[in-house]
């Protein structure tokens, strides 16, 4: 007879284990446990079946993996929380006794310190895997760095947030790494590409924090813990390997002043941290120096393999170059060479039909992009964002950034009126003056015509400097080159700023396209989508369009004809084609029609062939309506009639795709819809 099998010693229930359970076997409290938990990256996980996998009658919520819970028990963290747990209870027994300063003094001296080194190293065993999980970390550390100091936050986390974050800005200025930036309302959203890594992360706007009560910080804590560890070596990673010393220097007077950025010195180690850094501008990184820093060595024996292999290499080279020296009459050398010659276009990528993958065109080398306003000279004015500003300006080559004094120390020069400076950045609208102002202008500029050289004018307008919006810095690097400064002038409509991540689908509105490539075959040229579907001022069409239309061509039209039409509908009744209430029914009688369209010019004192045309554009567009309408019929018969051929599950599964497509296609029309009313306008 076979053992029988004991009841949740096997399956699901041998597999989890639930929180209750786990907390009891590392003898820990809950707080202590979930904190462990974030350390080790621990998180609870899903049964198939949650009546299998709980040992008692009531299903639990919160199960865990029993071999992870089993490999927390050699965590050295462990006994730091139970040694904390032991210090608790020796001060709590002073304070009882009244020894009031060993109570002290043991919680000043006593505490366990928590290192997280060796959780890191677990964690990450290479740096490329801490850098594909910096996203989170930059998130959150740069939110702290912009919070309050409250009870739950203290001033220390702020300030050790605010260094690591400033520290890592300075790696993305020095390398040029950063690669777009988009501005939404929850903040700016940055992304850096480090060692082949796309990194993204956000940053909140520089406002008045208000901290809630509703927020357990107690566990944002915990994360803030272990992410400042884990930036604190990936900063180091960086800066060594491009030859920096880290930290940098920080004045604090400086930083007291504002200087934020500007409070950090950077210092090189030697000579070849100059070549190291031109090679991370340049996104790569020496792959021999790369394998010693991450293996550590390299033996003898494959330091010999190389060897042999590079002089087996060198051989055949000088075999191949006796043999072209032996015909110096072949030109096909010469030809090849002619069309492997190096040239300053790069290729492009180009759709071979409809419907086809659109790949992402090759853009210019990460070096020429880091230097985009290397040759200019930039100044804030005060109502702008300067920490995001000076941040992007620096990281893309610009080496002389000003600001208002106001707005903290730092800037390449405060003055506004420094002829050196090629842009302003100014984010309010154009000062208009009237008559009497520009009199006065006018009179003080012949009493002071020696300020007049080195100063601008009342108007704040230097000549020869261009004056943009804040978006302009943002689309030229998103777009990688200089755009046209006069749509970004103060004052003026901008463009659409866009999200450099999504990319447009097929069937999908694409503000950046013009609306006459977007439009179907039924949207165009009169607009069939604005007659068939039910909407109020596209759908309106009539006599009173016909009327405007009129007027547009310079004839005005009486107020006193208005009666002598309501006469003439009164008399012989009925609507025109084009003010039918159906949107323009065709009417049977032809001459009936053409009559009552003459009275009706007739009554309003209008030539008849200027109503005939209007009413005759505004027929035509109803038959192209009806056309479009028809052609839609037919295809949706077409369509059910191979439906009907098709079997039931790829029927069901190709109606869910149709619906899919559909929504998205009637987003795309409300979206074009709304951009012809704007163009309109």
């Amino acid at each position: 007879m076979a053992k029988i099998k004991k009841k949740g010693t096997t399956g699901q229930a041998k597999n989890f284990i639930t929180r209750t359970q786990a907390v009891r076997k590392l003898q820990i409290s809950l707080p202590d446990f979930r904190r462990l938990c974030i350390y080790k990256g621990i998180y609870p996980r899903e049964p198939r079946n949650k009546k299998k996998a709980s040992k008692t009658s009531t299903p639990s919520t919160t199960f865990y993996y029993t071999k992870d819970i089993q490999y927390l028990l050699h965590e050295p963290i462990l006994h730091k929380f139970r040694d904390h747990k032991a210090l608790a209870k020796k001060i709590a027994r002073s304070l009882g006794r009244g020894e009031v300063g060993d109570a002290a003094r043991l919680e000043k001296t006593g505490r366990p310190r928590i290192s997280l080194d060796h959780v890191i190293k677990e964690r990450y065993p290479t740096f490329v895997d801490a850098l594909r999980d910096l996203d989170d970390a930059l998130s959150l550390l740069f939110l702290f760095a912009n919070l309050p100091s409250t009870q739950t936050v203290p001033p220390k986390t702020i300030a050790l947030c605010q260094r690591l974050c400033s520290e890592f800005q300075h790696y993305l200025i020095i390398t040029h790494s950063l690669r777009k930036s988009f501005i939404s309302i929850k903040g700016i959203y940055y992304q850096a590409t480090i060692q082949g890594q796309d990194i993204l992360w956000l940053v909140p706007h520089k406002f008045v924090q208000k901290v809630t009560g509703d927020v357990d910080f107690r566990i944002m804590g915990t994360f803030v813990d272990f992410y400042t560890t884990l930036l604190g070596f990936v900063n180091y990673r960086l800066y060594t390997s491009t030859g920096l010393v880290y930290p940098p220097k920080f004045n604090v007077n400086s930083d007291e002043k504002g200087g934020e950025l500007d409070a950090f010195t950077l210092e090189s180690s030697g000579i070849e941290a100059i070549a190291s850094i031109e090679g991370q501008a340049n996104g790569h990184v020496d792959s021999k120096q790369e394998a010693g820093q991450t293996n550590g060595h390299v033996g003898s024996e494959q330091e010999r393999g190389h060897e042999v292999e590079q002089s087996n290499a060198q051989r055949h080279a000088d075999e191949i170059g006796r043999l072209i020296a032996a015909d110096p009459n072949d030109d096909r050398d010469d030809q090849i060479m002619q069309d492997e010659a190096p040239t300053d276009t790069i290729d492009e990528f180009v759709v071979q039909g409809e419907g086809a993958d659109v790949l992402d065109q090759p853009r210019q080398s990460d070096s020429e992009a880091g230097t985009l306003f290397a040759p200019y000279s930039f100044f804030l004015s005060r109502e702008t964002p300067r920490q995001p500003l000076e941040f992007i300006l620096r990281a893309f080559g610009c080496k002389r950034v000003s600001w208002d004094e106001v707005l903290g120390d730092g800037a390449f020069t405060h003055d506004e009126f420094d002829p050196s400076i090629t842009h302003q950045v100014v984010d309010r609208p154009p000062v208009i003056q009237d008559e009497s102002t520009q009199n006065e202008t006018a009179t003080e500029g012949d009493h002071m015509e020696s300020d007049a050289v080195s100063k601008p004018a009342r108007s704040g307008r230097m000549p020869g400097r261009t004056y943009i919006q804040p978006q302009w810095i943002w689309d030229c690097i998103n777009q990688g080159k200089l755009l046209r400064s006069d749509l970004y002038a103060p004052g003026a409509t901008l463009p659409p700023h866009l999200s450099p991540w999504v990319k447009p689908t097929k069937n999908t509105y694409d503000p950046t396209v013009p609306l006459a490539d977007q439009e179907n075959s039924d949207e165009e040229g009169v607009e069939a989508e604005g007659l068939v579907d039910d909407d109020d001022d596209l759908a309106q069409v009539g006599l009173d369009e016909d009327m405007d239309s009129i007027n547009g061509h310079g004839m005005d039209v009486a107020v006193a004809a208005e009666s002598e039409d309501l006469s003439v509908d009164e008399e012989f009744g009925g609507f025109a084609s084009d003010e039918a209430p159906d949107g323009g029914a065709a009417v049977e009688d032809d001459d009936r029609t053409e009559y009552q369209r003459e009275l009706e010019a007739e009554a309003a004192g209008l030539p008849y062939t200027i109503v005939g045309s209007a009413a005759a554009s505004s027929s035509s567009n109803s038959g192209l309506a009806k056309k479009a309408a028809r052609k839609r019929q037919e295809d949706e018969e077409e369509l059910e009639r191979r439906k009907m051929m098709m079997p039931k599950k790829k029927r069901k599964l190709y109606e869910k795709m149709a619906y899919s497509n559909k929504g998205k296609d009637d987003e795309a029309r409300k979206l074009r819809r709304k951009r012809r009313r704007l163009e309109k306008m």
